[in-house]
């Protein structure tokens, strides 16, 4: 039993050991290159906007549209990151509840949540969330909308310049238009894991 145990632990350090050369890297895709000159020279916002909207997200730079739409969607009670709420409190009328401390125990009472991203990705219209930015993950996960309010600093042009500014934070999720499944009969249905109307408001 001995002999067996030590045949299998030596497989398995041999297949840890770094290897001494490694393969060359393959040559980039053509698809990458045209991506990399789509993205040259564009505003990373508008570019941003762009990408969002094929994700079947929503990218906006004025919070007094960002309302409009919440008001137009009946989305009327919600969440909002502390931080953001007195830039914010100005440009939501009375006919708005929102509340600054997410109860857990009133989960379905929240019809939106607005939170803070840690950046976003111009290329795929992705808004990156992490916990030293997103103080309720909850708030950003579980109601029906999801806000998320987006230096114009931290947008990436593209996924591997996200990845280099990511910093030491192990908790990160990448979120790329609304939740999605296919896993039902192959039949796409959004909002089942997450929320269902991913918004990005653009500030700064």
């Amino acid at each position: 039993m001995t002999d067996e145990r030590e045949m299998i632990l030596s497989r398995v350090r041999r297949a840890l050991t770094p290897l001494a050369t490694r393969a060359a890297l393959p040559p980039p895709e053509p698809g990458i290159a045209v991506m990399e000159n789509m993205i040259a020279g564009r505003d990373r916002v508008e570019l941003f906007a762009e990408r969002i909207k094929r994700v079947n997200g929503l990218a906006v730079t004025s919070p007094t549209v960002l309302v409009e739409h919440l008001r137009a969607g009946g989305w009327m009670r919600g969440y909002c990151d502390p931080v953001l709420w007195p830039h914010l409190a100005p440009h939501f009328a009375a006919d708005f509840t929102v509340e600054l401390e997410f109860d857990r125990a009133r989960i379905d009472d929240y019809a939106f949540g607005i939170t803070r991203a840690a950046g976003a990705i111009a290329e795929s219209g992705t808004i990156i969330l992490n916990d030293a930015t997103t103080v309720r993950r909850l708030a950003a996960l579980a109601p029906w909308v999801h806000v998320a309010v987006v230096e114009r600093a931290t947008i990436s042009a593209n996924i591997s310049e996200a990845i280099a500014r990511l910093g030491s934070d192990r908790n990160v999720i990448w979120c790329t238009g609304p939740s999605k499944t296919a896993d039902v009969e192959g039949i796409l249905i959004e909002g089942v894991h997450g929320p269902g109307a991913q918004i990005a408001l653009v500030v700064g």
